[in-house]
Formats: C-alpha cells, structure tokens, sequence
C-alpha cells in the first residue's frame, strides 16, 4: 500500500509499516480512520444519482458526513 501522508499525519512510519504487514498477513487492503466517519444520511435521489456513478465506473462508493 503506498501511503500519503497528507492528511494522516498522526500515524509514524512504524504504524504504517505495522498496518502493511497486516495486510501482508490478511491477503487484504485495510483503511485506517483516526475517526470512524459517520454514514452520509442521502435521500432516493442522491443514493440514486451515487448507484448510477458506480455502474458507470464500474467502482463502489461510500459516502460520509464531510466534518
């Protein structure tokens, strides 16, 4: 996994190298919040417009509350 700093500057160098080696161990990609974010509360309309993105780039989102 590489690994931008940009804003995660809590984790050391150590943290990192600790969650890839995991990774390593699991087979897995694994995401580490500092604060576990809160669901987006979406009406039909905006779930609908995220699902029609999602078919379109063949990806899946996630959306959370921006803090």
């Amino acid at each position: 996994m590489d690994f931008d700093r940009t804003s995660a500057d809590y984790l050391s160098e150590d943290n990192v190298k600790e969650i890839q080696k995991l990774e390593a161990d699991t087979g897995t990609r694994i995401l580490a919040y500092y604060t576990p974010p809160a669901p987006a509360n979406l009406d039909n309309q905006e779930l609908e417009k995220i699902k029609e993105l999602e078919k379109k780039l063949c990806v899946r989102l996630v959306a959370y509350q921006a803090h």
